[in-house]
């Protein structure tokens, strides 16, 4: 590029141009399409949610639901952008309780994939299918018209995205293998059932017969994280419950003891309900463990974190991945106090057991404190 000190004429970018950046700024691999699929099955109290995935979800990836469906009248606007059930006025942003909001995924979804979405609502006769491409409706062939087709179906929704990223060579060319990008979705369903035990997950792989996982409903979060890393890993977790009514915050979850670690960390962190990314608050807990456990080993921390919605600012980037929320700093100590005395607390417990084990022959009650 010549540069020769002439200001460039400044124009304004097309609606093809903005809509594939602000997709690009959403999915950035099948793993983030996953997630938002996951949150919009989520919102619509879905009981069952079914993934599989062809060739690390860049071939195809299919999420079926239980959930309520969509409505045959919305399925002309549903991957427009900023067109959402959710909400209706900007205000509504500080009582927001569901995942989606912006109108933004399907959208994202249908303007760097073809995307087909096939769903029946407990109020209509049958299922219809519609395809889906830039945002609109399209034909599946040539000739054909882009209305949506009367199909028989069950109640449930029934998505598919194939060829992701198809008119996006750099982003394609960014992504790992197949094995590796299937690997990231299947932290994300894990994470979520985690999370969402009440929920039934499954994940799979094209033309596999059995689930590589798969959670029944009601179970709890203890079962699922044993089912994801094995009962060495659950043995060793202890609750953890704390609500600070002052800030409006409850805390619940698992985190691993003071004499356990793992060679590679987990730290999952939900926030109302939203897997999020939180640096400061894993800072935090790293801390309190960097006090009992050797140089470079690693806790295991899942956190759910509630707070009212008027003090959680979900705004702040389209993936939604990060939230500002209000009183952070009282926030994140009280986090790390609360993991801090938990630990302290089963320490002497097991000392007091250790302390009573040496006298065997002595008759003593065993007593715990935590």
């Amino acid at each position: 590029m010549v540069l020769d000190g002439t200001p460039k004429k400044i124009i304004k970018l097309s609606t093809a141009v903005i809509n594939k950046i602000a997709a690009g700024e959403i999915i950035h691999r099948p793993a983030s399409a996953v997630k938002e699929l996951i949150e919009n099955s989520l919102d619509a109290e879905a009981k069952k949610i079914s993934i599989t995935v062809k060739e690390g979800g860049v071939k195809a990836l299919q999420v079926q639901d239980t959930g309520n469906g969509i409505r045959k009248e919305d399925l002309s606007i549903v991957c427009k952008r900023f067109t959402t059930s959710k909400l209706r006025e900007f205000e509504d942003l500080r009582r927001i309780r569901t995942f989606g909001f912006r109108g933004e995924a399907l959208a994202s979804i249908s303007h760097v994939s073809h995307l087909s979405i096939t769903t029946r609502t407990r109020t209509e006769q049958c299922a219809y299918k519609a395809f889906y491409c830039d945002g609109h409706l399209t034909s599946p062939q040539p000739g054909l018209s882009v209305e949506p087709v009367p199909f028989i179906g069950p109640y449930q929704i029934f998505l598919k995205v194939e060829d992701l990223f198809y008119n996006m060579d750099t982003r394609r060319k960014t992504l790992k293998s197949s094995n590796e990008e299937y690997l990231k979705i299947h932290t994300v369903v894990c994470n979520y059932s985690i999370n969402f035990p009440q929920v039934s997950f499954t994940l799979k792989k094209f033309g596999e017969a059995a689930a590589d996982y798969r959670t029944p409903a009601d179970s709890t979060s203890r079962s699922n994280i044993k089912a994801i890393y094995g009962q060495k890993v659950e043995a060793e977790l202890l609750e953890i419950e704390q609500l600070e009514e002052s800030l409006e915050l409850g805390i619940v979850g698992l985190i691993s003891n003071a004499n356990f670690s793992l060679k590679r960390g987990v730290f999952v962190l939900f926030i109302n309900g939203r897997l999020l990314e939180c640096p400061a608050i894993r800072k935090a807990i790293d801390n309190v463990y960097s006090a009992h456990l050797p140089k470079h080993a690693h806790s295991f921390c899942y956190l759910s974190l509630t707070m009212n919605p008027a003090n959680v600012d979900v705004n702040v980037h389209p993936t939604k991945n990060e939230v500002h929320f209000l009183h952070a700093n009282r926030i994140i100590e009280v986090v790390q106090e609360t993991t801090r005395a938990r630990l302290l607390a089963e320490s002497s417990s097991r000392t007091f057991y250790s302390q009573v084990s040496l006298f065997p022959s002595l008759s003593v009650a065993l007593v715990t404190f935590a």
